[in-house]
């Protein structure tokens, strides 16, 4: 993984969000974090804000996602796939691991998601289970919902 050089913390509908930067390359999100500094942030990291805004406006529904450089090869599978499912529709963690061609990779995928370095820009969040109920989301069951209802009622 990439070094981090630049943080920025964003005050999000879903709470505070840690942006992270290595270069000019956001290279993670993480949820939850503390404004330290107030800082005048550089024009990348605004370009961020911009976007991030505009996705909880409901006017954006999707991101140009920066290359993805840590993970292991199967992780980095399963985050392209995840990049394939269109706002407002889920899939199941196992109709996820068909698409990839690990038919018995459940779980490992539900590990992916889990490890995810941008969550909402790789929409891990539209994995649900088998059933349609929500299962896991590294930012709490909470967050996943109101992403998702976000998703399905602002058109």
């Amino acid at each position: 993984m990439e070094a981090i050089v630049d943080t920025y913390v964003y005050d999000s509908p879903v709470g505070k969000l840690t942006l992270e930067f290595s270069g000019r390359e956001l290279i993670g999100i993480r949820f939850g974090g503390n404004r330290l500094k107030e800082i005048n942030p550089p024009e990348y990291i605004l370009d961020w804000i911009t976007y991030l805004d505009e996705y909880f406006a409901g006017t954006r529904r999707e991101f140009m996602t920066p290359a993805v450089t840590g993970g292991t090869p199967f992780q980095r599978r399963v985050w392209q796939a995840l990049m394939q499912i269109p706002y407002g529709q889920t899939v199941s963690y196992s109709e996820l691991a068909d698409r990839i061609g690990s038919t018995r990779g459940c779980r490992a995928v539900a590990s992916a998601c889990h490890r995810n370095p941008l969550p909402i820009v790789i929409p891990c969040h539209r994995v649900v289970g088998k059933n349609g109920s929500l299962t896991g989301y590294a930012g709490g069951l909470n967050i996943k919902k109101f992403l998702l209802d976000l998703e399905n009622f602002i058109k």
